[in-house]
């Protein structure tokens, strides 16, 4: 079982989406100026790429977190993510666990494999193999296959 663990902490994944950047960065920006939750993540996305704009994690960070206070699930996942390996922002776990509950619970798969990773280490809270699993199933059930790596790791069916 301590075997199957270790290989199984090498799993988190940013999970960051692939979206389509129809709009002009500047044409992004001034809709994320005026509160466009959509731009704002657009935006989240250019910045952490480099897309049409120099490569920032922090201003990634910022406008993810703009779309997150929004209800955005991929930008909540996104700054899980982020907040969890200390990517543009001070590495904060128990703040990555909140963003990627609040995703996870609309049903975001990346969030939730990642939410049931933190339970499986104990990062961020405390560690909770029965939570885990939960957050694996509810991953896989929409067909992540880290999430089915991580259960088949776990030997459980």
């Amino acid at each position: 079982m301590e075997k199957k663990i270790a290989k199984l902490m090498l799993i988190l994944s940013i999970g960051l989406a692939h979206p389509v950047f129809a709009a002009s960065f500047n044409e992004d920006l001034a809709a994320a100026q005026k509160g466009n939750v959509e731009a704002q993540y657009n935006l989240g996305n250019r910045y952490f790429k480099g897309d049409g704009v120099a490569q920032d994690k922090k201003q990634a960070v910022d406008w993810f977190r703009k779309a997150a206070e929004q209800g955005n699930a991929n930008a909540q996942a996104n700054l899980g993510a982020m907040l969890m390996t200390g990517q543009g922002v001070t590495q904060d776990k128990a703040q990555a666990v909140a963003w990627f509950r609040k995703a996870a619970e609309q049903g975001h798969a990346s969030a939730q494999f990642n939410l049931g990773v933190a339970y499986l280490k104990g990062d961020g809270m405390a560690q909770d193999m029965e939570q885990a699993i939960f957050w694996f199933r509810r991953a896989a059930a929409q067909g992540d296959t880290d999430a089915k790596n991580a259960l088949n790791q776990l030997g459980i069916k």
